[in-house]
């Protein structure tokens, strides 16, 4: 079996550029299920250790063994792109699962979120995941599993809570404010002034220099601004905050990517086998039906699905614009967008209709009712759980004198409210690396001004 795949394997991948993908070389690897398991429960090969990943384990174990998920294939992007394939796939299956990761290389390749995460955090992330999960581990045996557990609890509460529209390798705020600048009386001093726009200005005569606050507008990359500014952190926390960070920006463009990645890969799978006139034929059937399988909007024998299949909507999507335009257009559809501007402008209603897409509302004691919207009301519900990486808009505000730390849920912004309990747990999390007050300004369930105050985790009207 193996010899054939590698020998279909090479084909496709020669058909795949002649049709004009693009893509870094791809290891693939043909591993135990359990490994393949481990591998999308962690994200990575190898990753940090901590218990969480234990509880998400037990959970895709349950799942798996009650045929309510089936992972076929793990892929991680970069030069070169690794793809790891269950051994117990049938010969026809991880035929489909090659060209389906060909896919998604020439996709990670190509999209210009992919190529901005990729330029910053590196094409090696599975190498420097490793070495992450070494540095962790020897700061356990150096500060002991419990505080450095301790620390990981409270980086991985906050793990979402990044700004991607920020650099990954930031530099500090300016220490001082600067003094309101004046025009430039000639070209010179223009282009001195440029020189000077992210330095710090020595002060004009006679001018006493005021200090910058911390920080100097909304901050929403959470993780950084803890790392960098928590007034008690030791290095090795802070290493600890800032890895965390790291691989969050690597996992970004997946998660705001994956309707139109997993349907790119879905399209390019379907479309490779049918120009594969060196499959036998038997093979190629029984992959055509793997792809069924894959792409249809429904689990089992039902025949509703209250929840979207990411293959069948992006591949469908893909399949429309390829034939309302041509295969030059949709790949600088997938070279620029995301899943944000990628359902906006290209889920029709036409397209809807046909796909039998719905909003529905879900009542506390079972019953479904389908709600009548607009085709935007429908994108939006589809996009809503991807708003600031599916976590509720929180920025830190203000850093009193004392230390006290002032985060504000930005609630206009994400249309969201948080769910108390959680929202305590994590103000614990952040308490316990801050080191001093915390405090979140929100609404309550009525949609009037809260605060939660940590560490008394008391609720009072603000």
């Amino acid at each position: 079996m193996q010899a054939k795949l590698r020998s279909y394997g090479t084909q496709i991948e020669h058909l795949a550029r002649k049709f004009g993908l693009d893509f870094y070389p791809v290891d693939f690897e043909l591993v135990p299920d359990s490994f393949m398991m481990e591998v999308a429960v962690y994200g990575l090969p190898v990753r940090m250790p901590h218990w969480s990943f234990g509880v998400r384990y037990i959970y895709q174990l349950v799942q798996h063994r009650m045929g309510h998920s089936r992972l076929f294939e793990v892929v991680f992007p970069g030069d070169p792109g690794r793809a790891y394939l269950a051994s117990n796939n049938s010969l026809e299956e991880n035929t489909l699962v090659t060209a389906h990761v060909l896919g998604h290389a020439d996709f990670s390749k190509n999209n210009l979120l992919f190529r901005r995460s990729q330029d910053q955090v590196g094409h090696h992330i599975v190498e420097q995941a490793a070495a992450h999960a070494r540095q962790i581990t020897a700061a356990m045996e150096e500060h002991g599993q419990d505080r450095v557990e301790a620390v990981l609890d409270a980086a991985l509460a906050l793990e979402q809570h990044i700004d991607t529209n920020m650099a990954l390798r930031r530099e500090l705020y300016l220490e001082y404010a600067q003094a309101p600048r004046h025009e430039a009386a000639d070209e010179f001093q223009s282009r001195f002034d440029a020189l000077l726009a992210h330095e710090e200005r020595p002060p004009e005569s006679g001018i006493r220099r005021q200090r910058a606050p911390i920080p100097p507008r909304p901050e929403y990359d959470l993780l950084w601004f803890i790392a960098r500014y928590a007034p008690e952190l030791e290095d090795w926390e802070r290493d600890i905050f800032l890895t965390v960070r790291e691989e969050s920006f690597y996992f970004y463009p997946v998660f705001a990517c994956q309707i139109m990645n997993e349907g790119w890969a879905s399209y390019w799978h379907a479309r490779l086998l049918r120009e594969a006139d060196f499959l036998p034929q038997q093979v190629y059937l029984d992959a055509i039906k793997a792809h069924s399988d894959v792409v249809r909007p429904y689990a089992g024998e039902q025949q509703i699905a209250l929840s979207i299949n990411p293959y069948h909507l992006g591949f469908s999507i893909w399949e429309d614009i390829v034939e309302n335009h041509d295969l030059d257009y949709a790949r600088a559809v997938m070279q620029q967008d995301d899943d944000f501007s990628f359902i906006r402008n290209h889920l029709s209603e036409a397209l809807a209709d046909r796909l039998g897409l719905f909003e529905y509302t879900a009542k506390s004691e079972g019953e479904i009712r389908v709600d009548e919207s607009s085709i935007d009301g429908l994108r939006e519900t589809i996009l809503a759980p991807k708003f600031n990486f599916g976590a509720p808009a929180i920025a830190a505000v203000e850093m009193h004198s004392d230390g006290t730390l002032v985060l504000q849920h930005q609630h206009e912004r994400d249309g969201r409210g948080l769910d108390i309990k959680r929202a305590r747990k994590v103000l614990e999390y952040i308490y316990s690396v801050w080191r001093r007050p915390v405090i979140l300004t929100t609404i309550d369930s009525k949609g009037s001004p809260c605060t939660q105050m940590e560490p008394t985790g008391e609720s009072a009207p603000h």
